[in-house]
């Protein structure tokens, strides 16, 4: 589900130019197809994705398909999200919230977010 030009699919092959080189902040979302909480969280944040644009990037990261990326970040539970802000993690956090709870968090970091 990456649909909106302001999400994708990071992967080991794009991870570097996509998300550590990134110019705005990428949100990572870590899930699997097999975990509800993570098939709740991916269309609340497909659907804030358009209001990020410019602050905020989102990928999704498929832990079954992507192990080295959620070995690296040390991923024990999904869906696991982090914030990352010039190669650097500045926030990450656990399980399901909902879109406004999540654009709260962002906000903290980036500033308001439109819509």
């Amino acid at each position: 589900m990456a649909d909106s030009p302001n999400t994708f699919n990071a992967t080991a092959a794009n991870f570097d130019a996509e998300v550590v080189q990134s110019s705005v902040p990428v949100l990572l979302d870590f899930w699997a197809a097999w975990c509800p909480p993570c098939r709740m969280l991916k269309p609340e944040l497909a659907a804030l994705a358009p209001e990020l644009v410019g602050k905020v990037r989102v990928a999704f990261v498929d832990v079954d398909a992507e192990p080295s990326i959620a070995g690296a970040f040390e991923v024990r539970g999904i869906p696991a999200l982090f914030l990352m802000k010039d190669g650097e993690i500045i926030d990450s956090w656990t399980g399901y919230s909902p879109r406004a709870a999540v654009k709260a968090r962002l906000e903290q970091h980036v500033g308001p977010i439109g819509g």
